[in-house]
C-alpha cells in the first residue's frame, strides 16, 4: 500500500526560495499540490518561474527583504491576496559568515543574526495570525542546521544563529498549539548549494576537496536540496499532523555519531 502526500489547497511562502534549498522546497511543495509563493531578495524572478511553469507548479515570486518588517508584512498580505490562503510558512533564507570571534566583523554578526533569526521573528509575527484566520492554523518550518546542535570551527555567528532557530522553534510550539499551529525545524547537513560554494570558496579550498571533505558521513555523500526538500513537504503534510516542537536532523548521518 502506498501513500501518496498531498498538499491540494493549501498554500506555501518560502523565503530564500530562489534557489537552493528554498527553491527545491517550493518545487517539491508545488508537485504534492500546494500553491507557493517565493520570497527573495535576488532579482531571479523569471528563472525561478520558468521553473515552475516547467515543472507545472502554480506559483508566484516576491522580491522582499526578509530582515525587514515592512516586507514581512506585504509577502504575507501578498500571498493572501494571490491565493486567499496561507497554510505552510517555510523559514529559509540564511547566510553564513566563516569567522571566529577575533576575526568577525560587528556588521557581519548583525546581518548573520537579522537574516538567520530575526526573519523568523518578523516572518511568523505576520503569518500566524494569517494562519489562524485564513485556514484555522497551519505549518511553520525553520531552517536550522547541525551546526545549531553541535559547535563546528570558523563559524561563531552562524553557530549561535542556528542554536537560536531550534529553541526559538520550540518556544514557538509551545506558545502557538492551541491556535493548531505547529512549528518544526530542519538541521540540514552540508547540501550542494550555492552557500555550501561560497563557504569554500571563503575558506579558499576548492570545491571538490571541500565537497570530500564534507562527503565523511555515514551515507558517504552530501546533501542534494531535494533531500531537505523531502522533509519540507512531511512537515507540511498532515502525516506530520502530531509533530510539533521537534528539530529534524537530516544529514546522511553526520551528527549520529557526536550527540
Amino acid at each position: 500500500m502506498s501513500i501518496e502526500i498531498s498538499l491540494e489547497g493549501q498554500v506555501a511562502l518560502i523565503t530564500g526560495g530562489a534557489s537552493g534549498i528554498g527553491h527545491a522546497a517550493a518545487l517539491r511543495l508545488g508537485q504534492a499540490g500546494a500553491r507557493v509563493v517565493v520570497m527573495d531578495r535576488k532579482a531571479e524572478a523569471d528563472e525561478c518561474l520558468s521553473d515552475f511553469a516547467t515543472h507545472h507548479v502554480d506559483g508566484r515570486y516576491i522580491e522582499a527583504d526578509v530582515t525587514s518588517a515592512a516586507d514581512a508584512q506585504r509577502a504575507v498580505r501578498y500571498t493572501i491576496e494571490q491565493y486567499g490562503r496561507l497554510d505552510v510558512l517555510f523559514n529559509n533564507a540564511g547566510i553564513i559568515r566563516r569567522r571566529t570571534v577575533l576575526t568577525l566583523d560587528e556588521s557581519d554578526w548583525d546581518l548573520v543574526m537579522a537574516v538567520n533569526v530575526k526573519s523568523i521573528y518578523l516572518m511568523s509575527k505576520e503569518a500566524i495570525p494569517a494562519m489562524v484566520q485564513t485556514a484555522g492554523g497551519g505549518s511553520i518550518i525553520n531552517t536550522a542546521s547541525g551546526w545549531g546542535v553541535v559547535a563546528g570551527t570558523d563559524a561563531v555567528a552562524y553557530c549561535a544563529s542556528k542554536a537560536a532557530v531550534i529553541n526559538m522553534t520550540r518556544a514557538m510550539a509551545l506558545d502557538h498549539g492551541r491556535q493548531n499551529i505547529r512549528v518544526n525545524s530542519i538541521s540540514p547537513g552540508d547540501t550542494d548549494t550555492a552557500m555550501l560554494r561560497g563557504e569554500a570558496a571563503e575558506l579558499g579550498q576548492p570545491w571538490n576537496s571541500f565537497r570530500q571533505s564534507a562527503a565523511s558521513r555515514p551515507l558517504a555523500r552530501i546533501g542534494e536540496p531535494r533531500d531537505i526538500a523531502d522533509a519540507v513537504v512531511f512537515l507540511a503534510s498532515s502525516l506530520s499532523a502530531w509533530v510539533t516542537g521537534s528539530n529534524v536532523v537530516v544529514d546522511g548521518g553526520g551528527l549520529a555519531g557526536t550527540i
